[in-house]
């Protein structure tokens, strides 16, 4: 299927478009267009193109509005050393989209046209790209069950969309060592649930204890397990990381409470590439306290798409807080948060073929 071209007829003028481009705020510059796909029981998959972005208007009995079956991804392009764009593993969110699709009984957007849709818009709207060292088109494609109706069931519409956001950094101010507040009272995810899933409803329940970090003076929050509340999970949008004075590495197993992060696939791969040990376990609060207070355990990061990766300098619970490492950036985080940037960027050999060119 080919999305057919629909030019904004009042795009942002170019002076106006490139004073917003100097220090966008994450997720609020946006661009002049969007994609939209629509799908019915009887039609399938029809009527994709891009178009003027604008307001959607929906009937108050909306299923997602009342059965929140909804579904997102996130992904950028990014501009080339050589002037050309492309897109960091686009299939990878593809197939993670089939996934959420899938668990939250939706039907399965084909790898074509979830990508079709993406090439679309960014060739689109490719002079939305921040200039800068860390600018980036921000991509977020999803999917919302559109049926109106008030009965418990699947919805037999939905429509698709992807819209385009200009980003820089997604910290104010650069990169630099974030503070996590543990939650005991709240979980993100239990067996059986959406964890794995990328839906709203996995952002909406991290809120509150987002909120309770931030009035603790922390900047995010991290999650235990919900049967023992005794296994680190992951933050309320992020994977977490762990390393040690012997060089390995530990991030929590994917067992279905957690969100199969990209970017966290891409940093086992490149750290097992250069020969470092990285396992999939199981590790406890208790043992994270543990080991950083005796040095044993010297860096741990975050990371995810958005803010790609970010070094952990505090953790704080209801009775206890503990440093990691020096407090600040490590040599390890450093290392893999340039790698990576490279790679994305093109200024570097791209040994999995992960770069998709664009235009």
């Amino acid at each position: 299927m080919n999305f057919a071209f629909e030019p904004n007829p009042s795009p942002v003028p170019a002076n106006e478009r490139a004073a917003r481009l100097v220090d966008p705020v994450f997720g609020r510059v946006h661009t002049d267009h969007m994609a939209i796909l629509r799908y019915s029981q009887e039609k399938g998959w029809h009527d994709g193109k891009i178009t003027a972005r604008t307001t959607l208007t929906v009937d108050p009995a909306t299923a997602v509005l009342h059965y929140a079956q909804e579904i997102f991804e996130g992904l950028k392009a990014y501009r080339m050393e050589d002037g050309t764009t492309a897109l960091f593993r686009p299939l990878a969110n593809a197939q993670r989209f089939r996934n959420s699709a899938q668990r939250m009984a939706m039907p399965e957007l084909p790898d074509d046209l979830f990508l079709g849709s993406i090439e679309a818009l960014v060739r689109a709207d490719r002079d939305w790209i921040p200039t800068g060292p860390d600018g980036s088109l921000y991509l977020r494609p999803f999917m919302i069950a559109s049926e109106a109706f008030l009965g418990v069931k699947p919805s037999a519409d939905y429509l698709y969309m992807v819209l385009a956001s200009s980003v820089g950094s997604y910290w104010k101010g650069g990169v630099k060592p974030v503070s996590l507040w543990v939650s005991h009272d709240y979980s993100r995810a239990a067996p059986g649930g959406t964890g794995a899933a990328k839906c709203g409803g996995n952002y909406a329940t991290s809120l509150v204890a987002q909120a309770e970090a931030i009035r603790r003076g922390c900047d995010q929050v991290v999650f235990l397990d919900a049967a023992e509340r005794r296994w680190i999970e992951e933050l309320g949008g992020m994977n977490i990381f762990f390393v040690f004075d012997d060089g390995s590495v530990v991030t929590p197993p994917l067992t279905g409470t957690i969100l199969p992060g990209i970017t966290r696939d891409s940093i086992i791969t490149l750290m097992r590439d250069q020969g470092l040990t990285v396992r999939e376990e199981l590790y406890g609060i208790d043992q994270w306290r543990a080991d950083a207070e005796s040095g044993r355990l010297v860096e741990s990061f975050a990371c995810g798409t958005a803010a790609v990766i970010t070094p952990i300098g505090k953790v704080s619970g209801p009775d206890y807080a503990f440093q990691i490492g020096s407090g600040g950036m490590g040599q390890t985080t450093q290392r893999f948060l340039e790698q990576l940037g490279a790679i994305q960027r093109g200024r570097t050999a791209d040994p999995h073929n992960w770069l998709h060119r664009v235009a």
